[in-house]
């Protein structure tokens, strides 16, 4: 196989600028794949490895980009559920923000044909995060009601249709009346704007104080006492983020009288195998979802890659609804 170059993205550790560099494109080892990349999806984590508060494992890519899509280009020893030509979107572990990037075979999901590229890169990190953590961890059960915060989110946008085409009633919150409206247009039967109500006490005036099964949480800060206090009796609260804050002062009272299990979780910190099993229960439960239109990414803006710093900013300004992708490159060969 020639050599293949790649453009990808560095970090400047000095100001945290970003740049466009070339090289070699990485050779896939055994039970990985190169992706020639067409898309890659934006996730908050890239923005704390920029600033120095989330450096990648000693074995990652230090190149950011965590989700990518694309067609398969080239495979390692003992690879044999994908080929090359393949139009595959992943996880990555690192280095999704370029034209070629490494992705452990077993977290290669096809893509769905009633999707594009760019929606295609939308999924991977969104879709194990919402499995792992509302249907394995929590192990929600049709019928229960589901809290998300962050609602707008990359997460959560495909979090309550996931959850509502899975039989749950799913809860949510956001910052803006349209973003409360397009999330009940997915599926939502209640979406709250925490910044002119508290969304406790809107719950609690729907008749929904203790009576939370399952809660997604990427807030933190006071929502931590908040979610305790809706929290059915054996609720199941999963935090994945802690935007407002680690600390903060709780009452753990109600933790033990409802007997509510409190728990948290990273995807990246997971074992491929670990992984490898979401993405099989995946494919299993949500893919037919996916495939009728049940269930679709939410894209909100393509940025180029030379433009990522000011898709960061758009990022960081938290006015996006859904996910932010990068296009790359356009890919026309590999089969």
């Amino acid at each position: 196989m020639p050599t293949l170059w790649r453009r990808y993205v560095a970090i400047d550790p000095d100001n945290q600028s970003l740049s466009i560099e070339q090289d070699a494109a990485p050779s896939p080892g055994d039970g990985e794949v190169l992706i020639a990349v067409a898309a890659a999806g934006l996730n908050r984590a890239d923005l704390l490895q920029r600033m120095g508060l989330y450096p990648p494992p000693a074995d990652a890519s230090p190149v950011m980009g965590l989700e990518v899509a694309g067609k398969v280009c080239a495979v390692g020893a003992g690879v044999e559920d994908w080929k090359v030509g393949d139009p595959v979107c992943s996880l990555t572990h690192g280095g999704g923000y370029a034209d070629y990037a490494i992705a452990p075979a077993g977290q290669c999901l096809p893509i769905p044909a009633n999707l594009g590229m760019e929606e295609a890169a939308a999924l991977p990190e969104a879709l194990l995060t919402i499995w792992h953590n509302i249907f394995q961890r929590a192990a929600m059960r049709r019928g229960e009601k589901v809290l998300i915060h962050g609602g707008a989110s990359g997460i959560g946008t495909l979090g309550i249709q996931m959850v509502h085409a899975m039989g749950g009633e799913v809860y949510t919150t956001a910052g803006t009346a349209e973003k409360c409206s397009a999330l009940e247009a997915l599926g939502a039967v209640r979406a709250i704007n925490y910044k002119d109500e508290d969304f406790e006490q809107a719950l609690t005036d729907a008749g929904l104080k203790e009576r939370i099964n399952v809660i997604l949480d990427m807030v933190g800060g006071e929502f931590i006492q908040k979610n305790i206090n809706l929290a059915a009796a054996e609720g199941r609260i999963v935090n994945i983020a802690f935007i407002r804050g680690f600390q903060a002062e709780v009452n753990f009272a109600p933790l033990l009288i409802k007997r509510i299990t409190l728990s948290g979780s990273t995807l990246r910190a997971q074992s491929f195998a670990q992984k490898t099993v979401m993405t099989r229960e995946i494919r299993e439960h949500i893919y037919p979802h996916l495939e009728n239109g049940s269930v679709k990414p939410v894209v909100d803006r393509v940025f180029e890659l030379a433009d990522v710093a000011q898709a960061h900013d758009y990022m960081q300004s938290g006015a996006h609804m859904g996910k932010i992708i990068l296009r790359t490159q356009e890919i026309t060969h590999y089969g």
